[in-house]
């Protein structure tokens, strides 16, 4: 049956919304191009959204176009505040950001691993209340948290997890509790995925598995554009996958004999190590995470990915180690890859970060000898930024669809 009348004024104002908080800003003729839909209509929907203080006017499209249909239209970006968390074994991570994603304030603080749950839980929410008043007075809207082990997909909640900190779930608890705003959590992995999807390595993959290699490892799934966490949040838990030359026996308890213990970040430097590789005295900058099926220490992790550094710029037995760690790394591709044929393999976290363009080629190459299914291995692209990007885009879309919504008819 043919829409009422209000109910085709609601469609089309929620498609120039959307058009303007993915595309904006946008004159009236670009809107009028991209819906599709008469000038008169687009008059009419572009004076109702900016009644109701959805949008405005942010500038003009050029000096040679004055002119009312010169006016470029935005949302009114500061009506409210998001906020994204990463929560690692050692420190918090917070950003808070205007409805457009644009960062207005910024800051992390450590937690070290003999901190007490209530002063943990107390030290993470004053950084994200101190960050949000420098931000501004806007309200805080959504706030996206990335953090490791498993998210119940009922509920939301942060199960418990052998071998993480007891705060990270009194964490979120307490954020529910004392924000007014909208609570979002996610496995980190997923929200690496996420932000990779958008602005990363799969951007233009709506399929695609992800690697997270570091400290321990986890997976994620983006099938036809939409992230998979499994029947119980568990998707991706590719660290107890049964591999060959697995070391220990299989537990339901920990990754010992699985895939975790051929590439977490112990292996990695052991295989190092047996190569006779000099132990790295720097740091590497620029990535994080705390993957599921944490072990050791995060500090093992940075130490895994100096190895593959050192090992591209030339180190003595890099060259044997990193073709190692290659085929390892395609053994549990070779795995996945079999299931859900995605296409693409994005390699990410500290390690995958580290390896980069070099590993990516190393681990396709011997993918192709162990599968027929063509997949291409790519580099994440956004370092240890990625978790908190996609913390901030999972919090941006709930605060988007609750906010530029129009009113139901």
């Amino acid at each position: 049956m043919p829409a009422s009348p209000s109910t085709a004024r609601a469609i089309n104002d929620r498609l120039a919304l959307r058009l303007l908080q993915q595309d904006g800003p946008l004159t009236a003729t670009q809107l009028k191009t991209s819906t599709g839909l008469s000038r008169p209509t687009v008059a009419d929907l572009v004076e109702r959204l900016q009644e109701a203080g959805l949008i405005e006017v942010v500038g003009e499209a050029g000096a040679e176009r004055r002119g009312p249909n010169a006016r470029l239209y935005g949302i009114v970006a500061d009506r409210a505040h998001l906020a994204a968390l990463d929560v690692r074994t050692g420190s918090v991570s917070v950003i808070v950001a205007d409805l457009l994603g644009r960062t207005l304030a910024e800051a992390s603080v450590p937690i070290g691993s003999d901190t007490g749950t209530a002063p943990a839980v107390e030290r993470a929410v004053a950084l994200l209340e101190r960050t949000a008043r420098e931000a501004g007075d806007a309200p805080l809207h959504s706030v996206g948290v990335g953090a490791p082990g498993l998210i119940d997909p009922a509920t939301g909640e942060l199960r418990v997890t052998i071998g993480l900190p007891a705060w990270h779930r009194e964490l979120v608890t307490s954020l529910q509790r004392r924000l007014p705003a909208r609570v979002l959590v996610e496995n980190e992995t997923n929200l690496a995925a996420v932000a990779e999807h958008r602005v990363g390595a799969a951007r233009d993959r709506p399929t695609f598995a992800l690697f997270w290699l570091g400290h321990a490892i986890g997976a994620a799934l983006m099938l036809d554009g939409t992230l998979r966490r499994g029947a119980s949040g568990g998707a991706g838990e590719i660290g107890f996958m049964p591999v060959p030359g697995a070391v220990g026996a299989l537990s339901a308890d920990t990754c010992e004999g699985g895939f975790h213990s051929l590439v977490g970040s112990e292996a990695i430097c052991a295989l190092a190590a047996a190569h006779g590789m000099e132990p790295p005295r720097t740091r590497p900058d620029g990535d994080g995470g705390e993957p599921r099926c944490a072990v050791s220490g995060p500090e093992q992790g940075y130490a895994a990915a100096a190895y593959v550094q050192g090992a591209l710029a030339g180190a003595t037995g890099g060259e044997a180690f990193l073709g190692d760690l290659a085929q390892r790394i395609a053994l549990g591709a070779a795995s996945v890859v079999s299931v859900l044929d995605p296409g693409c393999l994005v390699l990410a976290g500290e390690v995958g970060h580290a390896g980069g363009t070099g590993l990516a080629a190393l681990v396709e190459e011997r993918l192709t000898l162990l599968s027929p299914l063509r997949t291409e291995v790519r580099a994440g692209e956004l370092g240890g930024t990625a978790i908190l990007r996609g913390a901030l885009f999972t919090a941006r879309e709930a605060a988007q669809d609750a906010l530029f919504a129009p009113a139901a008819p």
